[in-house]
């Protein structure tokens, strides 16, 4: 499927080891294909999204909507949920007040990442994982 033709593209980090997970989950629930997923760590990233800051998206999850407006952060988990039917799962966390702390565990999450991971999994970083 073209990046044109998706209602969401996710920018992901192909290093970290729990992106990559959630992004392979997405994909198998994603059975009408809606959903585009691009590797920031692509060597011809920076060529095909020049309007994506590489070095923001590194630091909390970027998505692009059909209509090309940008969003970020839960905003991108959520759309891409709702696109795979599971989006009341998580719709709690876009509510008033409580999307607010939901922003806030998110950006710390964001910014621990790779220790979280390596708790987790016992993997920090890989050298680019695949979501395939």
């Amino acid at each position: 499927m073209s990046e044109h033709s998706s209602k969401l593209i996710i920018f992901f980090d192909g290093g970290c080891p729990l992106c990559v997970k959630e992004m392979r989950h997405l994909r198998k629930l994603d059975e009408k294909r809606q959903i585009t997923f691009e590797n920031i760590n692509e060597p011809d990233f920076n060529q095909r999204y020049p309007q994506v800051n590489v070095a923001k998206a590194n630091q909390y999850l970027h998505g692009q909507v059909s209509s090309g407006e940008m969003i970020y952060g839960l905003d991108v988990t959520h759309a891409a949920w709702s696109l795979v039917g599971k989006g009341w799962m998580i719709a709690p966390l876009r509510w008033p007040v409580i999307s607010w702390f939901a922003d806030k565990a998110y950006l710390f999450f964001a910014r621990n990442r790779n220790r979280i991971s390596k708790l987790l999994t016992g993997k920090e970083r890989c050298a680019q994982c695949s979501i395939d």
